[in-house]
């Protein structure tokens, strides 16, 4: 009876063991299963706020030049929307300095080692030289239809310099988002007036001018988020904003002074949609390195074609702008080829694992 009673009660010990790891596992399970989602809602805020973002900033823009007729230069807006971001990177970096190290000291170091980011501004600068090349050349409709490209070349190069494998759904999501804008972008293509330009221009320059300006922008993205994320330096987001923004300054710079300041001089026809725009664009730069940096350059990518579908449904409901039945059809394509990408539960396994180190400053 002894011996009988003694295993009995090493069993009921067993078991209350058995029922505490039980209990720990699902914890842990769960606690577990909270971080896919909580980075998942980080995403989705994300490209939420980018889309916003750049939406108001496209219909602004087209009421600034569209309705009121202003005549600043783009040039400045895009050169003060540089400075903007030079000084608020600078407000945000002096309260993430190192020990021991003053702000001095530390914007220094970083204007040395800033040739990674200045490289990517020239690269944003031969851009625009590239589709101001094509546009004289080539009609409207013709660089519309290549623009969508961004998104393939985008995943592309993510493959190839990041390692990334996407599944077949992820795929089928980006193709089908591409010729879901492309759809949507119909009034712009169709017609015999798109496909005409302003001179007589060289078509094979025009075309091969927007193919490689296509190509160099999905290189960029994919480019911007390696330094990012896997750059052995680790800097953080608004160090690499810093460089950045004051590489493009001189660049823009340029431009300002080339174009003369416009029709009315230097820094004439200003107003507070001009202010407005600038600050708008400066924050635009500013998302998109916190998109990069909780997402990818595809997502990127899924906020500036949303913001095409919602800047166009502003602009029909403010502006007078167009809104046929098919536009709406391939706006509803558009939106469930991004939520089919977004919420994929199939992981992007990547072979490009980032560097060990301190952790990131935010």
């Amino acid at each position: 009876i002894r011996n009988r009673l003694q295993q009995c009660n090493n069993s009921m010990e067993k078991t209350m063991v058995s029922i505490d790891l039980n209990k720990n596992t699902s914890h842990g399970g769960k606690s577990k299963a909270r971080l896919p989602y909580l980075f998942s809602s980080i995403k989705l805020a994300v490209l939420v706020v980018l889309c916003l973002q750049n939406s108001l900033f496209t219909v602004l823009r087209r009421y600034s030049q569209g309705v009121l007729k202003e005549t600043y230069s783009k040039h400045e807006v895009l050169l003060i929307g540089e400075v903007i971001k030079i000084v608020y990177s600078i407000y945000q970096i002096s309260h993430v300095l190192p020990d021991n190290q003053t702000l001095h000291v530390r914007l220094n170091y970083l204007f040395q080692k800033s040739w990674k980011m200045f490289f990517l501004a020239v690269l944003y600068g031969g851009m625009n030289i590239l589709s101001f090349v094509a546009l004289r050349n080539i009609g409207a409709g013709v660089f519309t239809i290549f623009a969508q490209c961004k998104i393939l070349t985008t995943a592309t190069f993510s493959t190839l310099l990041l390692g990334r494998k996407y599944s077949a759904g992820k795929w089928r999501a980006l193709i089908g988002l591409m010729l879901g804008v492309l759809m949507f972008s119909e009034p712009i293509w169709n017609n015999a007036k798109s496909f005409e330009t302003e001179t007589e221009g060289n078509q094979m320059l025009g075309t091969a001018a927007v193919i490689i300006e296509v190509t160099l922008s999905g290189f960029a993205s994919i480019y911007f988020e390696k330094v990012i994320k896997t750059d052995q330096e680790q800097l953080g987001i608004w160090e690499r904003n810093f460089q950045l923004a004051l590489g493009s300054f001189p660049i823009y710079l340029m431009f300002m002074l080339h174009s003369g300041g416009g029709d009315v001089g230097y820094f004439g026809g200003w107003s507070i949609v001009a202010v407005a725009l600038s600050i708008l664009g400066a924050a635009g730069g500013l998302l998109v390195a916190l998109s990069i940096k909780h997402g990818d350059s595809i997502l990127k990518t899924l906020a500036t074609t949303g913001a095409i579908i919602l800047s166009s449904i502003l602009d029909y409901f403010f502006l007078g702008g167009p809104l046929s039945a098919i536009m709406i059809i391939a706006g509803a394509q558009v939106v469930i080829n991004i939520c089919n990408y977004t919420f994929d539960p199939t992981p992007t396994v990547e072979s490009v694992v980032p560097p060990k180190g301190d952790p990131e400053r935010i």
